[in-house]
């Protein structure tokens, strides 16, 4: 149970229950986070247009990668419900169970090319704190991704970074989604 419980009688504005509705229709319920970030229509208004721009059919991230990119600050940020809705999202997007579980190994995965580990690099190193995005690591990214692109990851990792943190901090639990169990949040262990 989320240390703030949204009453099932609370009024959210007309957009939010479309919203809702919506989901209904894709996750046969409403998700607890977006009840929760509703509770503040403005904000929950602007976080979703955030999340339709970064998640869209012309990003020049493809779907797969943005996929494996939110599952790991999630692993790291200790979201459950992020890894789990998210590895549901890989799933669908073509990962597999193997991708989803090397992603605390990822720089030694032969499941990942050097492309995807340079962007995996990059989101570890933007979301673990004490850590930094270097020179090396941006020359590494550069070879893969244009400034666009970049940009478009940064924004991503940010994004995913609000969203687990979020959740997390107000303890939302996994809604089932995934069957796989969340890797261990390795990668974070080993930056602090």
């Amino acid at each position: 149970m989320s240390y703030i419980e949204t009453p099932p009688d609370h009024r959210f504005p007309w957009y939010a229950r479309l919203f809702f509705a919506n989901q209904r229709r894709r996750y046969g319920r409403e998700l607890e986070p977006a009840k929760l970030w509703a509770r503040s229509p403005r904000v929950f208004a602007g976080l979703s247009m955030l999340y339709g721009a970064l998640d869209r059919k012309s990003s020049p991230i493809e779907p797969a990668l943005r996929t494996l990119i939110t599952v790991l600050v999630s692993q790291i940020n200790w979201c459950a419900f992020c890894v789990d809705i998210n590895s549901a999202t890989g799933l669908k997007r073509g990962l597999t169970g193997a991708h989803l579980a090397a992603l605390h190994d990822f720089e030694i995965s032969p499941l990942f090319d050097e492309r995807i580990k340079a962007a995996l690099a990059y989101a570890v190193a933007v979301t673990v704190t004490g850590s930094r995005v270097d020179d090396k690591l941006m020359a590494r990214l550069k070879k893969y991704f244009d400034d666009a692109a970049v940009i478009e990851l940064t924004a991503l990792i940010a994004f995913q970074n609000l969203s687990s943190k979020f959740n997390a901090a107000l303890d939302v639990a996994a809604q089932g989604f995934c069957n796989i169990p969340p890797s261990p949040n390795t990668k974070a262990e080993k930056h602090e």
